[in-house]
């Protein structure tokens, strides 16, 4: 059966941040199965559409935006996913303006390329900025809060924040500032796409949740 196929620029909304626009390749007959990753391209689409946030090999500059090198690929392709409206919701379960648009741009197959390409990069390595707050960061971290019914953050990440891939993100070396606006985005429900993440931050107070995100920042 022949396939149709048409082509889409990626980004409009990218544009703000001087991306450059790149050529995706989109299937316009039913989806088929992403095919095995291409890193290759997915290093393409890193560095034409992600690297002004990003940087190109994923360790990103500053906390405002996550590293994404040595994430999981699985877990990457499933946030870009989330950045989607799905059919029949009214709003995506990650909402991001921009990630919105840049996700809306790539396939199911340049979301598992770059994914790939992510989660082969080295992360560099990060450190916890206060020592005053490394002891309760570590208590929560390896123990949880039990009289606030939140759970060891090791339970599911690992006692080295290395993560399970889909369900659990590694953690280790991410910048502090970006997990403390992670939480509390879970806690609001801006962020809606874990609803275990929902429960454990809306029991932590700000000064709880800045003292696991430092010791995060430098565990290995």
């Amino acid at each position: 059966m022949i396939r149709l196929y048409r082509s889409l620029v990626v980004i409009r909304a990218a544009a703000a941040f001087g991306v450059t626009a790149v050529s995706v390749t989109v299937n316009a007959a039913e989806p088929a199965q992403p095919a095995k990753p291409d890193v290759a391209r997915g290093q393409a689409i890193a560095t034409q559409v992600c690297a002004a946030c990003h940087a190109a090999d994923g360790n990103s500059a500053g906390a405002a935006f996550p590293k994404l090198a040595g994430q999981h690929a699985e877990y990457i392709v499933k946030q870009l996913k989330d950045y989607k409206t799905q059919p029949g919701a009214k709003a995506p379960a990650r909402n991001n303006p921009i990630m919105a648009g840049i996700a809306g741009a790539l396939s199911d197959q340049d979301m598992v390329n770059v994914a790939a390409y992510f989660a082969s990069q080295k992360t560099k390595q990060g450190y916890a900025r206060d020592k005053n707050d490394v002891a309760l960061g570590q208590k929560i971290y390896r123990g949880g809060i039990a009289d606030k019914g939140v759970p060891a953050c090791a339970a599911c990440h690992g006692a080295t924040g290395m993560g399970i891939p889909v369900q659990y993100p590694r953690l280790s070396w991410q910048w502090g500032d970006y997990t403390v606006a992670q939480l509390n985005a879970f806690a609001s429900g801006q962020r809606a796409n874990s609803e275990p993440m929902h429960a454990v931050s809306s029991r932590m107070n700000e000064a709880e949740m800045k003292a696991v995100a430092d010791y995060i920042a430098g565990l290995h």
